[in-house]
């Protein structure tokens, strides 16, 4: 479970993140929706404690994250697609994680054979395309086979295969138990994946509700989100 508690991050004059409060659950997708810029990197980035908040507190089963016994192992974070060097091969980057994470060595293979990187694992990481760099970054968010996940934008860059194969993954994983927060902008894409949508505008959360609680009276996930952009803006 992720909790986020009057979550709250400025920069300079301009307030990223503001007041957030939100819980994501474990065994469903939460869709974390919102144009560019509004704050959703931001709020990843302080759950992770790659930023510091100015108020508020984000937790990761009750933890923070710099907390964590076994961080690898227990969180599962694509925030950056190229965090790796890019004369390492695939299989070399994963290989270090796993060394680094206390990991076992085969988590390497079967990673790459789950996101399709099987026959480029011996390739240089720098050469891959964008999509095949989102693939290494599953690959090891995955790892460490985590009960929690936190993905940012991780549709960038794939084919319509690979978004497919990337929805149906991301919904297997919450059905194992897992808590799963993907963060888009793409209104059509959540509609399909999410389960619970937390929409959020200038750094402010605008909504907090399951996409049928959000489509309820036959109005479409567009009209609501651009409803509540309105509304709260």
């Amino acid at each position: 479970m992720i909790e986020a508690s009057g979550l709250t991050k400025r920069y300079g004059q301009t307030a990223a993140v503001s007041d957030l409060t939100f819980t994501v659950q474990p065994g469903r997708v939460t869709g974390f929706l919102g144009p560019n810029g509004s704050g959703k990197s931001t709020t990843m980035r302080l759950i992770m404690g790659l930023a510091r908040p100015d108020a508020g507190r984000a937790t990761i089963g009750g933890r923070n994250y710099l907390d964590l016994h076994w961080p690898l192992r227990e969180v599962g974070a694509l925030l950056e697609a190229r965090s790796f060097h890019p004369g390492r091969s695939a299989y070399a980057h994963l290989a270090a994680l796993a060394a680094g994470g206390g990991i076992p060595r085969r988590r390497v293979d079967e990673m790459l054979g789950l996101v399709g990187l099987a026959d480029a694992s011996r390739r240089r990481a720098g050469t891959f395309s964008l999509g095949m760099t989102q693939r290494l970054g599953l690959a090891a968010a995955l790892l460490g086979d985590p009960a929690v996940l936190l993905l940012d934008e991780p549709v960038n860059g794939l084919d319509p295969d690979g978004i497919r194969w990337l929805r149906v993954l991301l919904q297997s994983l919450a059905a194992q138990g897992r808590t799963v927060l993907v963060s888009s902008h793409l209104i059509s894409e959540m509609a399909v994946t999410a389960d619970h949508l937390l929409v959020v505008g200038h750094g402010r959360l605008l909504a907090d509700a399951s996409v049928s609680e959000l489509t309820a009276g036959g109005m479409s996930l567009e009209q609501a989100f651009f409803g509540l952009t309105e509304v709260r803006s």
